[in-house]
């Protein structure tokens, strides 16, 4: 059931919550399969909803930043100097959690992924609810993300409680995911904030996690639509072949298609990344045999554009 994100509607989803239900819900990255992140059954509802592997650790959604001494065993310095610069915002830090947080949000791990939306109607739904929220992208495990109501339902269906509907997405991909664990933080996901604004608040963040997962979109496939993608570099003629095409700036001056998308006319990657897996639900339901999908600048969002293309490229439907 979808209903428009009102201050009736938000108590509806917040009682959902307390009660140990699930709700779907607008951030400003992509929508998320939310529930009490402190109750452990609740949780379960979210990963059987997504058919998640429990080794998939959860990010869990706070409203203020005050909300990080309850969940966090300590912070960093540079974790603290991130939230107070960039939050609300797309970046989710990793740091040392609590036993307050049920196994089953960290993937039994010993720390926690927490982040503070920007999203209004998300930030008053976790304060409705008084409790941090853990929350997944909205979809089955690795297809691609949601960013509109209408996608939770299509993908979803009656798997959720409730859809909270407060339009699209504007930032479009999840959001940045920064480890303090260690000496250096380091950069687990690329995401909806660009490593160089972080980077320039603490300085250089190593790149790569290691071999166990540590958050959520690190596995190689993932992101995906049920479509095979394969990127190309430049311009690709696909005469004759049953094919969709994904434009960075301008749709290819040759070659016959089953549908087109252009991310940013412009070359504008904020809008770019505003568009991304909206045009990838739609080439995907154009009934074509295969998405191409061009390379983008590998800088700023560029590079969670990238990361996620070839995500979805490895992965077979």
């Amino acid at each position: 059931m979808i209903l428009t994100a009102t201050d009736e509607n938000l108590r509806k989803a917040a009682d959902i919550l307390i009660r140990g239900g699930t709700v779907a819900f607008p951030t400003e990255t992509v929508y998320g399969l939310g529930a009490s992140a402190l109750d452990a059954e609740a949780v379960a509802r979210v990963f059987e909803a997504k058919e998640r592997p429990r080794f998939d650790p959860l990010i869990v959604h706070i409203a203020s930043k005050e909300s990080i001494t309850a969940l966090a065993e300590k912070i960093d310095p540079g974790a603290s100097l991130l939230a107070d610069a960039l939050w609300p915002g797309p970046l989710t830090i990793v740091v040392p959690k609590r036993r307050i947080v049920p196994d089953i949000v960290t993937a039994g791990l010993c720390t926690v992924a927490l982040r503070m939306p920007a999203h209004p109607v998300a930030r008053k739904l976790i304060a409705m609810a008084g409790i941090p929220v853990a929350a997944p992208s909205a979809n089955p495990f690795g297809f691609l993300s949601p960013t509109t109501a209408r996608h939770v339902e299509k993908q979803l269906g009656g798997r959720v409680d409730l859809i909270l509907d407060g339009g699209p997405c504007s930032v479009g991909v999840e959001s940045t995911i920064i480890a303090f664990t260690g000496n250096v933080p380091r950069l687990l996901r690329p995401g909806g904030l660009p490593l160089e604004d972080i980077e320039a608040i603490i300085g250089p963040v190593e790149r790569g996690g290691g071999e166990t997962v540590e958050a959520p979109g690190q596995l190689s496939g993932h992101y995906s639509p049920r479509t095979p993608v394969v990127i190309i570099d430049g311009v690709y003629g696909a005469a004759g072949e049953n094919a969709a095409y994904l434009a960075f700036r301008s749709a290819p001056e040759k070659g016959t298609f089953r549908m087109v998308e252009v991310l940013s006319p412009t070359g504008n990657l904020r809008e770019a990344a505003a568009r991304f897996f909206s045009a990838l639900h739609k080439l995907d339901e154009s009934g074509a045999d295969v998405i191409l999908a061009e390379t983008l600048p590998e800088e700023g969002l560029g590079r969670a554009l990238m990361d996620r293309l070839r995500r979805a490229s490895q992965k077979s439907p």
